[in-house]
C-alpha cells in the first residue's frame, strides 16, 4: 500500500481531496492512500482510496493504524499515542497475537480489491510494482522520492542476493589477531642448542625402512635442520662431534600378538588349542645366512634334529622367549598380549614366532616361568628339553608319550632391518619349517621399534612428550614462515626433511599416536594464534585425538595440557565469534568458508570424548557461544550508533540517521539469515539468526520508540506542523521497520520447538525395560507425551486461515522430525555404550526394547497428516493458489515425514549392526563347524548346533520385538549368514563336492527356519540378492570341470550376443556347413577398427580360429591367418575347414572362437580381441548355412571383446583345482591372454 502525506488547512481539505480523487481514479487497478495534516485544532488526517471513501484519525493514532493496515499486531514495533507515550515497545509476536492478526486483516479497508500476496521466502523478496507517472506535473518529484523509499526494498534484496553467491575464495579474508593478551612461549639459545642436539642425535640413531617420502641423506637433513634452528656450521659441527662420542641409542622391541585366523585343525574335534612362542634370535652374518637360507628355525623342534643345528648364533637367552596363554578349541583366537624385548643388534636380529597346538594338561606358560630362572642354557636344543622337562614335571606319566607332543601350526620370521620406520600393523603369512609342514592361516601382529636409552642432555632432564613438543613447534614455526602463497590457508603439509626428523624422533621416543595426535594439537592450535592457519588443519587434528582416544593412558601433564590447549583455543574461537563480522564479513568469501570450518571445529570438539573427559566442567559450551553472540552484536550496534550518532541535529534529521541504522539492521538480519544461520545450526547446533533478531529487534525498538516519543511531543505543541518532508521521513522509516518486521516470519515457534533437555533425560533415566505390557520404553511414552501436548495445543487454537496455517504446520512437523531422529540418535549411543560388560541375552533384551522405542515414535509421527489436518491445509492451498498451491503443501510436508522416516530406518539399521556384530563370532564359529566337519557326520548333526543357537535367538528375538522390527531384524540375520556362508565356499574352492552339498542342505535348513511356516520372512524376499551368488557358487562348484568349461563359453555366447559398437572393431566372417560331409567351412573376410598396440599407432593383426571347448573338439586343432603388417584394417579372405559331426555342434555351447592377436617377433603377441560364435547359428538342418546354397549366404559381423578372464568366478574356481589338468590347462591359456593385455597397459 502506497502512503502520501501533505500539509493543507480545513477549510480546503475538501477541494484538495477531490482533485486528487479525479487524478487517481485514472489509475483504477492501483489503491492510493492519502495522508492529510491539517494544521487547525483538531488535526486530522485523512485516508483516501480509490473508492473515495474518508475516515478521519488523530496524527499519532493514524501512525499506528498505518503499521496495523500493513497487516501487523506485534506491538514491539508500534509506535506508541500521545496519550501513552511512556509505554515501550512489546514482547514478539505469538500464537495469540498471530490469531488476533488473522481477525485484524479480515477487518482492514485494505483488504478491498487487494489481490492474494504469495508467501515471500524472505521480507526481501516482494517487488512493489513502480509508482504510476500519470499524475499532475506538481507531484512528479513527489513520486519519484516516495517511488524511491519503496525502491529500497528491492536494492537491499538484490545486495543480499550478490552476496550470497560467493564466488571463488581469491581475496585474502580479513585479519584474525584479536587475542593481543596471548604470548608466544619462546625458548632460549641454549635450550635451542640442546633440542638441536635431540634432533642430531635422532637423526644419526635412524633406523628402519624408509618411506619414499622420507629424507634418506644425513647430509640434507642437517642441512635443514640448520636452517630451521638459525645454526652456523661451526656451532653444527660441534654438537655432531658430541653426539657421534656419545653412547649409541639402545632399543628394544614391542611386539603385540593380537589374534590369528584359519590355522590348521590338529585336535579330533575340527579344532586346535593354539599358542604362540615368541623370541628375538641374535644377529648372523652374511654367510650364516647363506648356510641357513634353506631351513627355517623353531622352538619346538625335535630333539634328533636340533643336534644337528646347534650353533652359538641361534643361542637364546631364556629370558628372550615369552609365551602367549592358550586359547582352547578355536582356529581364529584372540590373545591381544604385548611384550617387549630388548634389541643387541637392531640391523642383524629378527623376531621368530612359532605357533602350536597345545596338547598337555600343563601351562607351557609356566615352565617358561620356571625356565626363566635357569641360567646358562646357550643352544636351543637345550632350551626345548629343559621345557619339556619343565612342562612334564607337572603333568601325568603318560605325558611324555610322543602322542601328546605340540603340534606345530606355523611360524613367522621378521628380520629387523626390514621393517618399516614407524613399524608393522599388519597380517602375517604363516610359514611352514620344512617342505614336509603343512601349515595355513595368518597372524596379525603389530611391531614396534624405539629407543630405550637416550644419551642426549635434554632427554635426562625432560620427558619424550616434551621434547617432542618443543621439536614441533621449532619446525612448524619455520615452515610456516616459509609459505609464500595464501599462507592463512596453510594445511600443515610440511618438507621431506621436517617429516623424516619428527617421524623418527616419534618413533624413537616411543609415543603412541594418541600422544603424537595430542602434541600436534596443541603445538597448531597455540600457533594458529599468531599465525592463522586452515581451519581444516585443525579440525582433523581434533578427529585423530578422538579416533585414539583412550582415557586411562592420558594423565598427568599431558592431561593438563590438553585441557588448557582446549580452553585456549575455545576462549580464541569465542572472541573471534564475537567480531565475527569485522573478523568473517559477509564480503569475503574466503572468510565464510574459513569460519564454516571454524565452527565445525568448535561442533566436533564439544562433542569430543577427549574433551568431555578433561574439560568436565565445559559442557555447555552453546551457552558461551551465544553470550558470544550476543555480546558481539550489542557491540556492533553500539558502533552503529556511534557512527551515525541519531541524537545529533534537527529532529528530522535525527530520524534520517536512524532510518541507516534500521537499514544497516535489515542487512545485518539478512545476512544472519541467508549466511550465519546455516553455519551455527548446522555446526555448533545454535539459531544464530533467533538469537541476533530478538537482540537487534529489542535495540531498535527502544532507539524507535524514544525518537518517536520526540516527534509526538514535537506535534503536540500549539506552533507545530507535519512537513510534507517530515512526513516523508516517517514513511521511509515505516517502511524500513515493516522490512525489518518481516524477518520475524522466519522465528521458530516457541510453544513447537520441543525441547532437547526433555529428551536427553528421558533416555538418560531410561532403563530400557518394557512398560506394562507394552514392548516399547519409558522414553518413548515420554517423547509421544511431549508430541501430543503441541498437538492438542495446535488443535485448541483452531486456526481460522486454513492457507495461513501452512506455515506453522510446516515448521510443527519438521520439529517433531528432528526430535524423534534426535531421541533415535540418543538410543543408539545408549546401546552402543551399554554393550561392554553385559551377557549376550540381557544385552540383546534392552537392544530390543530400544528398536521398540524408535519404532512407537515412527508410528506415532505416522498419524500426523490426520492430526494436523494436511488435508485441510491441501484444501485451502489448491482454493487461494490452484493446484501448483496443493502440490507444494503436499510436496513440502510428506518430503520431511519420509526424511525422516528413512533418517529412523537408518538408525534402526545401526542398531540391528551391533546386534550382529555381537552375534557374528558365534555365527562363525559354527559355520566353521559345518566347513570341518568329516564326511563320516550327517548333514543335520553338521548343522545341529548352528540351528540351536539361531533357536535360542530367536526365542528371545520373539518375546522382545514388535513385529515389524522382528522382520527387520531376521533380515539382517539372514543376510549375513548368506554373506558367511558364501564367504566360507569361496575361500574353499576346489575341495570334495560333498562340501558344497552340505552348505546346500545348510542353506535349505535356513531357509525353512527363517520363513517358519509362513510367520517369517518371505521366500521372494529371501532369495534374493546374495541368496542368488551363493546359490550360483553353489551350483558352480558342485559341476566338473568341463561342465565348468562349458559355462564359460555359454557365458561367452550370452555376451557376444549384447554386443553392438566396441572400441576393439569387428571382423567379418562367413560360415556354412556341408551336412553330408560333415564339414564346417569358415571365411575369414576383414576386420575393422582393430585396436592400435605399435608404437607407430597401428598393429600387425591376424586372427586365430579354433573350435571350443577342447574336450568337446580333441581333434580338432586350432587355425590362423596371415599376419598383415602396419593396418588397423586388414583384409584375409581366407577359407578355414573343420570337421563337425551332429554329436558335437547340437550342444549349446559349442562355438567357433576368433582370436585377433597383433604380432610381435621381438616378444610375445599382443592379444587385440575376441569373438564367439556358436554353431547352432549355422550348422543345424534348416538354417541357410547348412544347405546347399551356404556358400552364397551374407557374411556376419562379430564385435570384438576384450575382457579379463580372472574377473570372472568360473575362472576362479577352475584356477583353485590345482590336481585337474584340464582345469589348469585352460586357465593357463586364458591368464597367457591377460598377462599379453597386462603388458599393454
Amino acid at each position: 500500500m502506497l502512503l502520501l502525506l501533505f500539509s493543507t488547512d480545513a477549510r480546503s481539505s475538501q477541494s484538495q481531496m477531490g482533485k486528487f480523487s479525479n487524478d487517481v481514479s485514472m489509475e483504477t487497478r492501483r489503491r492510493v492512500t492519502c495522508v492529510s495534516s491539517l494544521q487547525e485544532k483538531p488535526r486530522i488526517a485523512c485516508i483516501v482510496s480509490v473508492t473515495g471513501e474518508v475516515a478521519s484519525y488523530n496524527v499519532t493514532s493514524l501512525i499506528c493504524r498505518i503499521h496495523e493496515a500493513k497487516g501487523s499486531c506485534d506491538h514491539r514495533l508500534l509506535w506508541p499515542s500521545a496519550r501513552d507515550q511512556g509505554n515501550a515497545m512489546t514482547t514478539l509476536l505469538d500464537l495469540k497475537s498471530s490469531v488476533l492478526r488473522q481477525v485484524q486483516r479480515s477487518q482492514s479497508l485494505r483488504s478491498r480489491r487487494e489481490p492474494p500476496t504469495p508467501t515471500p521466502s524472505s521480507p526481501l523478496t516482494h517487488y512493489p510494482e513502480p509508482l504510476s507517472r500519470r499524475v499532475s506535473e506538481e507531484s512528479t518529484e513527489f513520486f519519484e522520492r516516495v517511488n524511491g523509499i519503496m525502491q529500497k526494498q528491492d536494492n537491499m534484496l538484490r545486495a543480499a542476493q550478490a552476496e550470497s553467491q560467493r564466488g571463488p575464495c581469491t581475496v585474502p579474508p580479513p585479519q584474525e589477531h584479536v587475542d593481543q593478551a596471548f604470548i608466544p612461549e619462546r625458548i632460549s639459545r641454549t635450550e635451542l642448542d640442546l633440542l638441536y642436539e635431540e634432533a642430531v642425535y635422532t637423526v644419526v640413531n635412524r633406523v628402519g625402512v624408509a618411506p619414499p617420502e622420507h629424507v634418506k641423506s644425513n647430509e640434507e637433513l642437517f642441512a635443514y635442520l640448520l636452517m630451521v634452528f638459525d645454526m652456523g656450521e661451526e656451532e653444527h659441527e660441534i654438537i655432531l662431534q658430541k653426539v657421534q662420542e656419545s653412547k649409541r641409542a639402545s632399543f628394544s622391541l614391542r611386539v603385540s600378538v593380537l589374534k590369528a585366523k584359519n590355522l590348521m585343525a590338529k585336535d579330533a574335534n575340527g579344532y586346535s588349542d593354539p599358542y604362540c612362542m615368541l623370541g628375538i634370535l641374535e644377529g648372523q652374518s652374511p654367510h650364516d645366512t647363506e648356510e641357513k637360507k634353506e631351513r627355517k628355525f623353531s622352538f619346538r623342534k625335535r630333539k634328533e634334529k636340533l643336534e644337528k643345528r646347534l650353533s652359538t648364533k641361534e643361542a637364546l637367552p631364556a629370558r628372550c622367549i615369552q609365551v602367549t596363554e592358550v586359547k582352547p578349541e578355536t582356529l581364529n583366537p584372540v590373545w591381544d598380549e604385548h611384550f617387549v624385548f630388548e634389541i643387541d643388534d637392531v640391523h642383524n636380529d629378527l623376531l621368530h614366532l612359532d605357533i602350536w597346538d597345545h596338547d598337555d594338561d600343563v601351562s607351557v606358560a609356566e615352565a617358561c616361568k620356571k625356565l626363566n630362572e635357569i641360567s646358562g642354557l646357550r643352544g636351543m636344543g637345550r632350551y626345548f628339553k629343559q621345557i619339556a622337562k619343565s612342562v612334564r614335571a607337572n603333568g601325568s606319566a603318560s605325558s611324555t608319550s610322543e602322542e601328546n607332543a605340540d603340534d606345530f601350526l606355523g611360524c613367522i620370521n621378521i628380520p629387523l632391518n626390514e621393517m618399516p620406520v614407524s613399524g608393522y600393523d599388519t597380517w602375517f603369512k604363516l610359514e611352514p619349517r620344512s617342505s614336509a609342514s603343512k601349515v595355513q592361516g595368518e597372524c596379525h601382529l603389530i611391531l614396534k621399534l624405539f629407543t630405550s636409552q637416550r644419551d642426549t642432555t635434554l632427554s635426562k632432564k625432560d620427558s619424550n612428550v616434551s621434547i617432542h613438543r618443543k621439536l614441533l613447534n621449532q619446525i612448524v614455526d619455520y615452515e610456516h614462515a616459509h609459505i609464500k602463497r595464501e599462507p592463512y590457508n596453510w594445511t600443515g603439509q610440511v618438507s621431506p626433511p621436517a617429516w623424516t626428523v619428527l617421524t623418527h624422533h616419534a618413533v624413537q621416543t616411543d609415543l603412541s599416536p594418541l600422544q603424537q595426535a595430542i602434541i600436534r594439537w596443541q603445538c597448531y592450535s597455540s600457533h594458529h594464534r599468531t599465525q592463522r592457519v586452515c581451519y581444516s588443519l585443525l579440525l582433523r587434528l581434533l578427529r585423530s585425538i578422538d579416533a585414539e582416544w583412550d582415557a586411562p593412558t592420558v594423565r598427568g601433564d599431558l592431561e593438563r595440557q590438553l585441557s588448557d590447549s582446549f580452553r585456549l583455543y575455545t576462549e580464541h574461537s569465542l572472541c573471534l565469534m564475537k567480531n565475527m563480522r569485522q573478523v568473517f564479513p559477509c564480503s569475503s568469501a574466503a572468510a565464510i568458508t574459513r569460519y564454516e570450518l571454524m565452527l565445525r571445529g568448535i561442533g566436533y570438539m564439544q562433542n569430543m570424548r577427549a574433551f568431555k573427559t578433561v574439560c568436565p566442567l565445559r559442557n555447555e559450551l552453546h551457552l558461551d557461544i551465544t553470550t558470544a553472540i550476543k555480546k558481539g552484536t550489542a557491540e556492533w550496534y553500539e558502533s552503529l550508533i556511534t557512527r551515525y550518532k541519531p541524537e545529533a541535529g534537527s529532529l528530522e534529521e535525527q530520524l534520517k540517521k536512524l532510518i541507516q541504522v534500521v537499514d544497516a539492521v535489515c542487512v545485518d538480519v539478512q545476512r544472519a539469515q541467508n549466511i550465519y544461520n546455516k553455519l551455527f545450526y548446522s555446526a555448533v547446533k545454535v539459531d544464530f539468526f533467533s538469537i541476533t533478531y530478538r537482540q537487534l529487534e529489542k535495540l531498535v525498538a527502544d532507539d524507535v520508540n524514544v525518537a518517536m516519543e520526540r516527534v509526538c511531543g514535537t506535534l503536540e505543541q500549539e506552533s507545530s506542523r507535519l512537513t510534507q518532508t517530515m512526513g516523508e521521513t516517517i514513511f521511509e522509516l515505516f517502511t524500513s521497520l515493516k522490512i525489518l518486521k518481516g524477518f520475524r516470519e522466519f522465528l521458530p515457534l516457541k510453544d513447537a520447538k520441543m525441547s532437547c533437555d526433555r529428551i536427553c533425560k528421558a533416555v538418560d533415566s531410561d532403563k530400557l525395560e518394557g512398560v506394562g505390557l507394552a514392548k516399547h520404553s519409558s522414553s518413548a511414552v515420554e517423547v509421544t507425551l511431549c508430541f501430543n501436548q503441541v498437538r492438542e495445543m495446535w488443535q485448541q487454537l483452531s486456526w481460522p486461515d486454513s492457507a495461513g496455517a501452512f506455515i506453522f504446520i510446516t515448521r510443527l512437523t519438521d520439529n517433531f522430525c528432528s526430535e524423534a531422529v534426535c531421541y533415535s540418535e540418543m538410543m543408539t549411543r545408549k546401546i552402543e555404550r551399554s554393550q561392554l560388560g553385559r551377557d549376550h541375552k540381557s544385552f540383546t533384551v534392552q537392544l530390543c526394547v530400544a528398536l521398540n522405542s524408535m519404532e512407537h515414535v515412527r508410528v506415532f509421527l505416522g498419524h500426523l497428516p490426520r492430526d494436523l489436518d494436511w488435508c485441510g491445509v491441501e484444501r485451502a492451498m489448491e482454493e487461494s493458489c490452484g493446484a501448483e498451491g496443493k502440490e507444494q503443501v503436499y510436496k513440502a510436508l510428506n518430503a520431511q515425514l519420509y526424511n525422516m522416516d528413512l533418517d529412523l530406518q537408518r538408525e534402526a539399521k545401526r542398531l540391528i549392526s551391533v546386534l550382529t556384530d555381537k552375534m557374528m563370532p558365534e555365527l562363525r564359529r559354527y559355520i566353521q563347524h559345518i566347513s570341518l566337519s568329516p564326511d563320516s557326520i550327517n548333514n543335520d548333526e553338521a548343522v545341529s548346533p548352528l540351528m540351536k543357537y539361531l533357536q535360542d535367538t530367536m526365542t528371545v528375538l520373539t518375546d522382545n520385538l514388535v513385529k515389524e522390527n522382528l522382520t527387520t531384524v531376521l533380515q539382517s540375520m539372514w543376510e549375513l549368514l548368506l554373506r558367511m556362508i558364501l564367504d566360507a565356499v569361496t575361500e574353499n574352492r576346489g575341495v570334495q563336492i560333498e562340501f558344497y552339498n552340505r552348505f546346500q542342505y545348510t542353506v535349505e535348513t535356513l531357509l525353512q527356519f527363517f520363513h517358519a511356516n509362513g510367520e517369517g520372512l518371505t521366500v521372494d524376499d529371501m532369495k534374493s540378492g546374495d541368496f542368488k551368488a551363493l546359490e550360483e557358487e553353489l551350483k558352480l562348484n558342485k559341476c566338473s570341470s568341463f561342465e565348468l568349461i562349458e559355462q564359460y563359453y555359454l557365458e561367452k555366447i550370452s555376451h557376444q550376443k549384447t554386443l553392438k559398437h566396441t572400441r576393439f572393431g569387428r571382423i567379418s566372417v562367413k560360415c556354412y556347413y556341408d551336412a553330408p560331409e560333415q564339414r564346417l567351412t569358415v571365411e575369414i573376410l576383414h576386420a575393422a577398427d582393430i585396436l592400435a598396440l605399435d608404437a607407430n599407432g597401428l598393429s600387425d593383426p591376424f586372427v586365430i580360429v579354433e573350435l571350443c571347448p577342447h574336450h568337446l573338439f580333441p581333434l580338432a586343432k586350432s587355425q590362423r591367418t596371415q599376419v598383415k603388417l602396419k593396418t588397423l584394417h586388414p583384409v584375409f579372405d581366407e577359407l578355414f575347414y573343420f570337421h563337425v559331426s551332429p554329436e558335437q555342434y547340437r550342444h549349446r555351447f559349442a562355438c567357433l572362437t576368433f582370436t585377433v592377436m597383433d604380432y610381435d617377433w621381438l616378444s610375445t603377441n599382443d592379444f587385440a580381441g575376441e569373438a564367439v560364435a556358436p554353431l547352432s547359428d549355422f550348422c543345424w538342418p534348416g538354417r541357410p548355412n547348412a544347405s546347399a546354397q551356404g556358400k552364397n549366404v551374407q557374411p556376419f559381423i562379430l564385435h570384438l571383446s576384450r575382457s579379463k578372464p580372472s574377473e570372472k568366478p568360473i575362472m576362479r574356481m577352475l584356477d583353485a583345482r590345482i590336481g585337474d589338468r584340464e582345469a589348469q590347462e585352460f586357465v593357463r591359456r586364458l591368464k597367457e591372454i591377460e598377462k599379453s593385455m597386462e603388458n599393454e597397459e
